[in-house]
């Protein structure tokens, strides 16, 4: 898979062994992730039982590039709101999609709400 923002979905996916999956960790090795979407990965990682610092070690080990939320793209997912509201998608799949458009990279998700939504990148459903 050639380089992409891989959203928490894709990840969590993986780290679930559900369907599809297998192709977000191949993602990883190239993959950016907004420091949103990986908190929420790290989230659900606690969630399951994992000590905040066993989480930062699993995920840290996947070599992702974690890119800072910053002020551009936090204007960048305020934009994509009108677009995304009706298909319910989060702040955390903004961020995703903002900073694929910032990095013109595809956006890699679980989610196929995310096809119905023009934000102007590429997006790839794994399942």
């Amino acid at each position: 898979m050639s380089r992409c923002v891989l959203d928490a979905s894709a990840l969590l996916a993986w780290l679930h062994n559900e369907a599809g999956a297998e192709r977000g960790l191949e993602a990883a090795g190239q993959a950016v992730m907004s420091a949103v979407n990986l908190a929420e990965v790290a989230s659900k990682l606690i969630d399951k039982g994992l000590e905040a610092e066993q989480a930062r070690v699993v995920l840290s080990s996947l070599g992702l590039e974690v890119t800072a939320f910053d002020e551009s793209l936090a204007y960048r997912s305020a934009a994509l709101r009108p677009a995304t509201r009706g298909a319910g998608l989060s702040l955390g799949d903004r961020a995703c999609l903002a900073t694929a458009q910032q990095r013109k990279l595809k956006a890699v998700t679980m989610d196929r709400s995310w096809k119905k939504v023009a934000a102007g990148v590429e997006v790839e459903v794994l399942r």
